[in-house]
């Protein structure tokens, strides 16, 4: 099988070998494992630090292309004049592949969900890795692809891995997953009690759409409110050395540490002994902060953004994690939830018991099917 992968993930040489941002990788293999030939069509340039990893399999066709941006009128005009070109160069690869696989959402995302129209017998998947929220406030060219891509008869002969079970979907869209742990790497939860010391985690891209001084600012309201708590932020991006000086300014280096990016098993390890795991983004698709510390029993503390009101309480009303609607509140329903030990015990054996359905063993056998 000839397997196309158009992505708009950077793909970069590194020491010889091909490599990419290192969560998209470890799903990428499990998919080049099925396959006989791959070819990614994707940029490849890149000049900011990524945390990356080698794919396993290096005999792979890379295709590059320049990344589609608009958001300078110099940026659009460039993107513009190559786009005649990108269309010819993924019309060809699509005229050569057996499957074709779409990462959404993206600028070059975009344009193939247009291409494949011209393809309707091709077998394709997409994984929509975004918001799939219908009534989520999204940019212009994120909605574009959602409708395309749930037109049927538009989109044909294609499977559109989606996160999270929304109403008045049609056929081709399937709720989906993503997965961190095996099934060997499952242990007993670490009991945790909630009247000591209290330990907090934020694991992510330090940006704006991740509000990590949001989080940073409600644990210094919990401190002065005598709540005896701790935060490590594990994760890099534009927002760190901000972060960094207003924890100095503001004399909360003794409970906020800064840990940079950090391998899976250092996270990990964060993860078993931790009470609670913030996520407070404004956009997500399935947010791998708060579905890996639920696997380990630490209760998520997440906006209610794209599936994670459904990931903390699903279809069984189980409440798994905290919901924050308002950050305005926050410290003060975190300090009610305090005051309710059982009730945290409780939430803390629903989310491992929840997230420890989604292996990378089930989401290795769904891609299986798919393919």
């Amino acid at each position: 099988m000839r397997f196309l992968v158009i992505s708009d993930a950077h793909h970069l040489r590194n020491d010889g070998k091909l490599v990419a941002y290192a969560p998209y990788v470890k799903e990428m293999n499990l998919w080049f494992s099925k396959v006989d030939e791959v070819q990614i069509i994707a940029p490849t340039r890149y000049n900011k630090p990524l945390l990356t990893q080698p794919f396993d399999l290096q005999d792979i066709q890379v295709t590059s292309l320049r990344r589609l941006e608009f958001h300078r009128i110099s940026m659009a005009v460039v993107s513009l004049l190559t786009m005649p070109y990108q269309l010819v160069v993924l019309c060809f690869a699509f005229a050569k592949a057996d499957h074709i696989h779409l990462r959404c959402p993206g600028n070059l995302a975009l344009l193939s969900c247009l291409v494949q129209i011209l393809f309707p017998r091709k077998k394709k998947t997409v994984k929509y890795a975004g918001n799939w929220d219908p009534q989520a406030r999204q940019p212009m060219a994120y909605r574009w692809q959602k409708l395309i891509l749930s037109n049927t008869f538009l989109s044909k002969n294609i499977t559109v891995l989606a996160y999270g079970n929304y109403v008045n979907q049609t056929k081709n869209i399937k709720p989906f997953f993503t997965a961190s742990y095996y099934e060997k790497d499952k242990e007993p939860i670490v009991k945790r009690g909630y009247t000591g010391e209290l330990n907090a985690l934020f694991v992510g891209t330090l940006s704006e759409n991740k509000r990590p001084l949001k989080v940073v600012q409600i644990v210094e309201d919990l401190r002065n409110e005598g709540v005896p708590v701790t935060l490590d932020i594990y994760g890099n991006g534009p927002l760190f050395e901000s972060l960094n000086d207003y924890v100095k300014k503001n004399k909360l280096n003794p409970f906020i540490h800064l840990h940079g990016n950090q391998p899976l098993s250092s996270v990990t390890q964060a993860y078993k002994k931790a009470h609670f795991a913030f996520l407070l983004s404004r956009s997500e698709g399935w947010p791998k902060a708060v579905a890996e510390p639920m696997f380990w029993g630490c209760i998520p503390i997440a906006t209610a953004v794209s599936c994670v009101p459904w990931m903390l309480t699903g279809d069984d009303n189980q409440t798994r994690g905290i919901l924050i609607k308002e950050l305005s509140n926050a410290s003060e329903i975190i300090k009610e939830y305090l005051n309710r030990t059982n009730k945290l015990d409780e939430m803390s054996n629903n989310a491992a018991n929840w997230s420890r359905q989604y292996t990378l063993d089930k989401f290795d056998y769904e891609i299986e099917k798919l393919l």
